[in-house]
């Protein structure tokens, strides 16, 4: 679907001091993009001159320089030739040499200097001579072999130091190195001929063999032809008197294979730089063809050139040139060079370029694959071209996806949006009179203008409906015709909606020619031309609306040219950039282009290096990248222009597409987009940036029913139609039903509904806030789980709302209605039976559609429950017949129903239902307390039963002694003393609460107490000591003090439990109370004695263990700063003494690494046994979790896991300290009250010791612990570049042992202990 259109076009012509003569050969010097070329020898001058043309780049202008590098005579040396000629001429741009080979057989070289002017310190030489004169010469391309055929029909292959490598000749011996077999066997007289034998003839044999006939009008020369590697040379000559054959010779000059014999073949010769085809000419009685061989020699398909205004061209000499990337094969012929390309199998003639004489060469700039220079006579020709898709407007509602296609004189139009043709067919084929040179389309696809060699043809185009109709040829511009070559050669068109057609030719320079059309009488106003300058083009315009003319010139500025007038646009690009194009977003102008290498620009601003196409829509910036995805970039201001990341996956601006696709147009109305693969296929996409972007502008217009559409046809989640605009979609309820209005599409929307706000999840619109209206905002309660109102719910009750509202309730309506009650979270199924149940009584038929419908939509058990559950048993029937139920089953049943009271029959469903609650309800109702009573039983009723007997007294009590006797089987025992104590049974109470535990202890002497006959004083005693047992093994020794003190009276047990829980103040208080002084010294004192041994013990404890641990802390910290790697992978081989890297990062960096990792050491795997990545994933099994969980939790010594258990050691010391502080202080207090100052100083200072080493170890142990997670965390960020891989079984247990060590911890809190100032401490 490509042109070939020209941004550069010049012409040097022969200065007076070369006397106007022809230049005989050219060559490129890439290093300094300018032409070599020769001047004679000829008749009446033997000199050759070597001269450089050079174009300078100007705001204003393109000037061509030419400078003589070196002029030298060279007569020729052979009596048969009377003039020498050059037969090759090739530059050397690293070492500026310049070597020209003779037809004569001299090799001659120019070395030129490295100063301003070329003539400065330049050196010729002859590198050597082939006396027998040469034919044909030509270098690799890698410029390391000089291939040379001479007149003697020798092959001679030179270095590039002009050393002999091989010299082959060229017999008719090397025929027979052709392996084509000959077709058949005997003579065709003696073959039977059937009336079959065509049919059954293999196909693959052709019925006329050639015999390689030499055409009478061969010129005799000589090609050689390198292929694009310089592994393989190519050299078509004429085997005397036998035929022409290609011979192609392997780089050390060993012979590889001949052509097969063609008849008519002449001497043209190239070979595609690719390497696949070698092109020749075969010359046929009514026709030319080029044909193609393989490398083996076998002939490979052709194409019939198409001869200009039908002359022949039998005796004029035909040439083929390859350009560098194989994209283009150039034929000269007498008068014109044709540039062909090749699509879909198909050949096109994508430019015919007007010589007026017979170009003398034609050579293809090695680097810049579309730029060639071409001699003619005495001028020289210098042009560009680019591959570029001429397509029509993108602008809705004039993006027909119209596409033009030039083949020589037919243009090949289709409208994609109409018709989806493949090439090379096309839906319009167009007919010029002379070959087709640029197509441009209108800003609005109003007019097409077709510039040829002969004219302008306008046409306009027309729709019929949605359908585009064949252009219609509207006006005539005919070129006035000049035989000389003076005339103006017309590159480029450019055509507004006003009718203005803009032509961009070079006559003695670019000039921009407009041609005004009148509508009113058909015809075209008087020319009027400006100076180009340096502009190369014109820029396509994005507006659909615009009568603006913009060109661009070399140095990347932007021209408006519209009224024949020159005006600078203050937008501009940073270099020429031949693909452009501007669009205006409401005042803001943006200039995006494309250069060769594939940086893609947005005025000054680089957007992207590696993209390979682009185009821009109203809303997006397009473009293909070299990494095969179709990026969709939102259109806003240059600065704000974001490229997304390379993630098709997660981001609907990126897609994968085919490897080498390239754009063709987009159609924003159809969301689609056309590409062209590199064979030349099509393929039309839907991209979900584009298809979500246009629903969302037919949501804004209320078009609910076309948006729909796209969502049904390309699959987008329909949630969005109520997502983007939900107020606007709730106020328009009515509007998207009528739109949508077949039943079918409505049930659908509401079966996709579900509680998620896809415009924050899947469609989340990546376009920037600031450059768009504000998203709208969601009412409350529509989004699920925000407000506590499902979205679902809201929609269907709007739903239901305007269906229920409608006069006349048809059967689509009434499905609708169904299916918005089934959809809804939960699904109101009631709702929709009592629908069906509704239409029962109205219309059985429709009712059992109904039936059907909602049987569809929901589980139709569940749907017979439902129905049951209504007590509708006519509809229960109806639902159980739509299932797969055997009606031995229901109709027994259902029949036993009808003979049921109503409340019988109620109580009877809801049992079946195991809806308990409400069958208790029904019980109550027809007063069967007794069937009431068992039932609340058999089903565990009791929450129910009380709430419904609540003011029947006499049952109340007797369902509350049921759940008291039910409490206590559940062993609830606490919830059952309460019960009974409602009853007033205090002996069940005590009992409970007894059973409950010590936490009762008050309760059950309560009840004790209440119980009539009342206990016995044993049984009471008994009973106080059992709970004050219990309460001492509980360790609440003041509740146990109690007991004994007010229901033992024993003031002996009492005090030593008040001293074992440090109560020493309300010990003493007691002993003074009840006038016992005595057990201060035999009860107290012990106590204190007590308390005071195991505080010691317990502080010397924690001394040890802090001294222990700690340092070792210290040290485990230090060795894993200094040997990581070690420490966390164990012993090296060779000691381990050796060099560490310093870049170890303690995360595992790859899943399928197959080094030994950190982790290898704790799952059994060493180093020398590494296996392969699956194996190892699949041993990190769960059983080697848990049993690395248990290594971690002993954290036994010499393990990684030792760190953290001695870490989490220290914290639960700290912590236990800081518990007893209270404690500590009471004893300390009371020893002191009973004169016991040096014990009391003793215990403080202990006490003081150990909280100054808590408080140290906490500055040690955890301070550090922020520092270290700040260490890891930068580790995990040079190392954890892999992905989010995870490892999984015992590695995963390292990982979160590693991860606990980088993670912040708090570190526990202590305070110090309040010393008493009595104590002098």
């Amino acid at each position: 679907m490509r042109n070939l259109r020209n941004i550069r076009y010049n012409a040097w012509k022969s200065s007076i001091d070369l006397n106007g003569e022809a230049i005989t050969s050219s060559c490129w010097d890439p290093a300094k993009d300018e032409v070599l070329c020769t001047f004679g020898p000829n008749e009446q001058d033997g000199r050759i001159r070597l001269a450089r043309i050079s174009e300078h780049v100007r705001a204003s202008s393109i000037d061509i320089e030419c400078q003589e590098v070196a002029s030298w005579d060279a007569p020729s040396p052979n009596p048969d030739l009377a003039v020498d000629s050059v037969v090759s001429l090739h530059h050397f741009s690293d070492t500026l040499t310049t070597c020209l080979v003779l037809e004569g057989g001299d090799i001659v070289l120019v070395q030129e200097s490295e100063g301003l002017s070329p003539q400065d310190g330049v050196h010729i030489e002859i590198m050597g001579s082939i006396d027998e004169g040469i034919t044909a010469a030509s270098w690799s391309p890698d410029e390391e072999l000089l291939a040379i055929t001479t007149k003697a029909n020798t092959v001679v292959f030179m270095s590039r130091s002009f050393d002999g490598i091989a010299d082959m000749t060229m017999t008719a011996e090397d025929l027979k190195a052709s392996k084509h077999v000959s077709v058949g066997w005997g003579k065709k007289e003696t073959q039977f001929q059937g009336r079959g034998a065509k049919a059954l003839r293999d196909p693959t044999i052709p019925e006329k063999v050639d015999q390689g006939v030499i055409n009478p009008d061969d010129d005799g020369r000589v090609t050689i032809s390198w292929r694009g590697d310089g592994a393989y040379v190519a050299i078509n000559s004429i085997e005397a008197d036998i035929r022409r054959v290609i011979r192609v010779y392997s780089r050390d000059g060993v012979l590889d294979s001949v052509s097969e014999p063609v008849d008519g073949m002449v001497g043209a010769l190239s070979w595609r730089p690719a390497g696949n085809l070698m092109a020749g000419i075969q010359r046929l009685e009514d026709r030319i063809d080029v044909i193609f061989f393989e490398r083996n020699g076998l002939r490979h398909g052709q194409f019939s050139l198409r001869t200009p205004e039908g002359r022949p061209l039998a005796k004029y000499p035909i040439r083929l040139e390859w350009n560098s990337d194989s994209t283009v094969l150039a034929v000269t012929l007498d008068d014109r060079i044709q540039l062909w390309t090749m699509g879909n199998y198909h050949w096109y003639l994508k430019q015919e370029i007007f010589t007026h004489e017979q170009p003398l060469c034609l050579t293809w700039h090695p680097e810049k694959a579309l730029r060639f220079t071409s001699a003619v006579a005495g001028k020289l020709l210098l042009a560009e071209y680019i591959f570029e898709v001429i397509r029509g407007s993108l602008t809705p509602p004039y993006d027909y996806g119209a596409v033009a296609v030039i083949d020589g004189k037919t243009l090949k139009l289709t409208p994609f949006r109409t018709a989806n043709v493949p090439p090379p067919m096309a839906l319009f084929e167009l007919e010029a009179s002379s070959p087709i040179t640029d197509v441009a389309f209108s800003p609005a696809n109003t007019f097409m203008a077709v510039l040829h060699q002969l004219g302008v043809d306008v046409y306009e185009w027309k729709l019929k409906g949605q359908r585009s109709l064949a252009p219609s040829l509207v006006g005539t511009v005919a070129f006035a015709k000049d035989n000389s070559d003076e005339g103006c050669i017309h590159l480029q068109i450019a055509v507004t909606e006003n009718s203005v057609v803009h032509c961009l030719g070079f006559e003695n320079g670019p000039s921009i020619q407009s041609y005004p059309f009148d509508r009113v009488i058909g015809e075209f106003s008087s020319n009027l031309s400006i100076y180009a300058g340096s502009m190369f083009g014109f820029v396509r315009l994005t507006q659909a609306g615009s009568t603006d003319v913009l060109a661009q010139d070399c140095l990347g500025r932007l021209h408006g040219v519209v009224n024949v007038e020159d005006e600078l646009y203050s937008t501009r690009l940073p270099a020429q950039l031949p693909w452009s194009e501007v669009v205006d977003l409401a005042g803001n102008v943006i200039a995006v282009g494309l250069s060769r290498n594939g940086h893609l620009y947005a005025n000054s601003r680089l957007l992207l290096k590696n993209c390979t196409s682009f185009l821009v829509t109203p809303a997006h910036l397009i473009v293909t990248t070299t990494t095969h995805l179709v990026k969709f970039i939102h259109l806003v201001d240059v600065d704000s222009l974001e490229v997304p990341p390379d993630d098709p996956e997660n981001d609907e601006r990126c897609r994968s597409i085919e490897r080498g696709a390239r754009l063709v147009t987009a159609m924003p109305t159809n969301m689609s987009l056309v590409l062209q693969m590199p064979r030349g296929n099509l393929e039309t996409i839907y991209p979900r940036a584009m298809v979500v972007a246009g629903i969302r502008q037919l949501i804004d217009a209320k078009d609910y029913g076309k948006a729909y559409s796209y969502c049904r046809t390309q699959r987008v989640d329909m949630n969005i139609l109520y997502d983007h605009r939900p107020k606007q979609f709730l106020d328009n309820v009515g509007l998207f039903l009528d739109q949508l209005a077949d039943v079918s599409y409505i049930d659908l929307f509401l079966s996709s509904l579900r509680d998620e706000d896809v415009t924050q999840t899947m469609y989340r619109d990546t376009k920037g806030i600031t450059n768009q209206e504000l998203p709208e905002t969601t009412p409350v309660g529509a989004i699920g789980g925000t407000q506590g109102v499902s979205k679902v719910n809201t929609i269907c009750d709007a739903v239901l709302s305007h269906l229920q509202s409608r006069k006349t309730k048809d059967h689509e309506t009434l499905q609708n209605v169904i299916t918005a009650n089934v959809c809804k979270v939960p699904p109101a199924y009631e709702d929709g039976l009592l629908v069906v149940a509704t239409l029962l009584q109205e219309d059985e038929q429709l009712a059992e559609k109904a039936v059907e419908h909602i049987c569809f939509l929901a589980d139709v058990n569940t749907l017979y429950d439902e129905a049951l559950g209504l007590y509708h048993l006519d509809l229960a029937l109806l639902v159980a017949q739509q299932s797969q139920r055997d009606p031995r089953e229901y109709l027994p049943f259902i029949q036993n129903l009808h003979l049921l009271p109503e409340l019988r029959r109620k109580f009877a469903i809801d049992n079946h239902l195991g809806r308990h609650e409400k069958a208790l309800t029904h019980l109550q109702v027809i007063q069967a307390h007794k069937e009431a009573q068992d039932y609340t039983v058999k089903h565990a009723l009791y929450p129910a039963a009380l709430k419904l007997y609540r003011y029947d007294q006499p049952n109340l009590t007797i369902l509350t002694g049921l759940y008291a006797t039910y409490l206590e089987s559940k062993s609830r025992f606490r919830e059952a003393g309460l019960t009974y104590e409602s009853l007033h049974d205090y002996t069940a109470a005590t009992r409970c609460y007894r059973a409950a535990g010590a936490s009762c202890w008050r309760e059950c002497l309560f009840t004790a107490q209440q119980q009539e006959p009342p206990l016995s004083s044993d049984s009471l005693t008994d009973l106080a000591s059992t709970l004050a047992e219990a309460l001492y093994e509980a360790k609440d020794y003041a509740s146990a003090a109690t007991i004994h003190l007010d229901y033992l009276d024993s003031l002996e047990s009492a005090i030593p439990c008040l001293c074992k829980g440090y109560h020493f103040a309300d010990a003493m208080r007691l002993a003074a109370q009840r006038g016992r002084p005595e057990l201060l010294a035999t009860t107290v004192d012990p106590g204190l004695a007590d308390a005071l041994s195991s505080t010691t013990e317990f502080f010397a404890d924690c001394k040890a263990q802090l001294r222990a641990q700690v340092p070792r802390i210290l040290d485990l910290r230090r060795k894993a700063a200094e040997d990581p790697l070690g420490f966390y992978e164990g012993e090296r081989g060779g000691g381990g003494g050796g060099d560490l890297p310093d870049d170890v990062s303690v995360a595992a960096s790859s899943r399928i690494s197959t080094s030994a990792s950190l982790f290898t050491r704790y799952t059994g795997k060493g180093g020398g046994s590494v296996g392969t990545a699956g194996t190892g994933v699949s041993r990190a099994t769960s059983k080697n979790r848990k049993r690395e969980e248990k290594k971690r939790a002993r954290g036994r010594k010499g393990t990684v896991y030792e760190e953290e258990y001695l870490v989490n050691s220290v914290r639960r010391l700290v912590e236990r300290v800081e518990a007893t502080r209270p404690e500590v202080e009471r004893l300390v207090f009371g020893l002191a009250r009973r004169g016991m100052h040096e014990r009391a100083r003793a215990l403080e200072a202990l006490a003081a010791e150990v909280v100054d080493a808590c408080q140290v170890a906490i500055r040690e142990v955890f301070v550090s612990a922020r520092d270290k997670m700040v260490g890891g965390e930068q580790g995990r960020e040079k190392g954890g570049d892999e992905g989010d891989w995870r490892p999984i079984g015992a590695d995963a247990v390292l990982l979160e042992n590693l991860e606990a060590a980088w993670r912040k911890q708090d570190p526990p809190v202590i305070t110090g202990l309040e010393r008493l100032s009595l104590l002098g401490s």
